[in-house]
Formats: C-alpha cells, sequence, structure tokens
C-alpha cells in the first residue's frame, strides 16, 4: 500500500469562525472523494488538537500504489476539493511511503 499524508497550515490572519469552516468543508469534500475516485483505499482528515504544533490538518490517504497517488491527485473532484482550501493556506507538506500491506 502507498500512504499519501499531507499537512496544511491555516493562515494566523484568518478568523477562528472562517478558519473551521473552511477547515470542515475540506473534510467533509475530502473524504466525500471515496465515492467518486475509484483508486481510493480509504482516506480520512484530522485536524490538529495540539496548539503547541504548527500544522492545522492532516490528510491521511491509502491507494494501491504510487500511481494511484498522482490519479488522485489530478482528478478533477480532487483538484476542486483542495482549490476551496488553498487560499486559506500558509504552508503544505507530503509524504508518500509504502508499507507491505
Amino acid at each position: 500500500m502507498t500512504h499519501h499524508v499531507v499537512l496544511f497550515q491555516m493562515n494566523k490572519d484568518v478568523a477562528a469562525e472562517m478558519r473551521q469552516k473552511v477547515m470542515n468543508e475540506f473534510k467533509t469534500n475530502i473524504e466525500a472523494l471515496k465515492d467518486s475516485i475509484d483508486c481510493i483505499v480509504s482516506v480520512t482528515v484530522g485536524f490538529n488538537i495540539n496548539e503547541d504544533e504548527n500544522w492545522d490538518i492532516c490528510l491521511h490517504g491509502t491507494f494501491r500504489s504510487l500511481e494511484d497517488v498522482r490519479t488522485y491527485s489530478k482528478h478533477p473532484d480532487h483538484v476542486a476539493a483542495a482549490s476551496r482550501l488553498k487560499p486559506f493556506l500558509s504552508g503544505r507538506s507530503c509524504v508518500d511511503y509504502e508499507t507491505a500491506e
């Protein structure tokens, strides 16, 4: 399996109410992609509960291959969901890694 882990940092100047709204919409939209993008084995989005850390959102997806991650990344539904979050971000970091299962 290939794991796709993405960390997002929200702009600090985004008001708390708007921040939560944008984050919740992103979570809903990304997790719904499992129904429209066949190559997703699983996908979850979580919000950081530790205020001492720098990243606000973590996306964890599992795929059968790195090629499936690339297919997902370019899929129009994924591009649309990601584009709604992008204006509110100050940072993004990603790691893709493989496991035996």
